[in-house]
């Protein structure tokens, strides 16, 4: 019989856990969804976060009842604007200046461009480096 009950305490803690992170992690979404939004108004942010700090259980349900499509399309938005900036090695790709210089220097000794195109075409890319 102790066992019986030990062990529900205990499922029913970690239960109780798992919902209690669940709505962490969603009340987090919809802060981080309501900054992101061009199209909602300040006043309007600023009135959401006000009833998610006095009312939060049930805001972030209204949240996503009423919002929920809309949030869902700039997440996906978000994420394919990230996925453009990842290279086929899935490494985040970056502008590199020593890419530039050296293809400059490539530049030097060939001879369809002049010596002065190329101290232009190295000049700025030290400026931007």
């Amino acid at each position: 019989m102790a066992f019986d009950t030990n062990f529900w305490d205990v499922f029913s803690g970690l239960f109780g856990f798992f919902v209690f992170v669940a709505y962490l992690v969603a009340l987090f979404s919809v802060i981080a969804d309501l900054f992101r939004d061009p199209e909602l108004a300040g006043w309007a942010k600023a009135v959401w976060l006000l009833f998610l700090i006095f009312v939060p259980f049930i805001t972030v349900l209204v949240y996503l009842i009423a919002r929920g499509s809309s949030f869902a399309a700039r997440e996906n938005a978000r994420r394919s604007a990230y996925h453009e900036y990842i290279d086929d090695r899935g490494e985040v790709s970056q502008y590199n200046p020593n890419d530039e210089v050296a293809r400059a220097q490539g530049l030097g000794g060939d001879p369809t461009i002049s010596a002065s195109q190329f101290d232009a075409v190295q000049n700025d890319s030290m400026r931007e480096g």
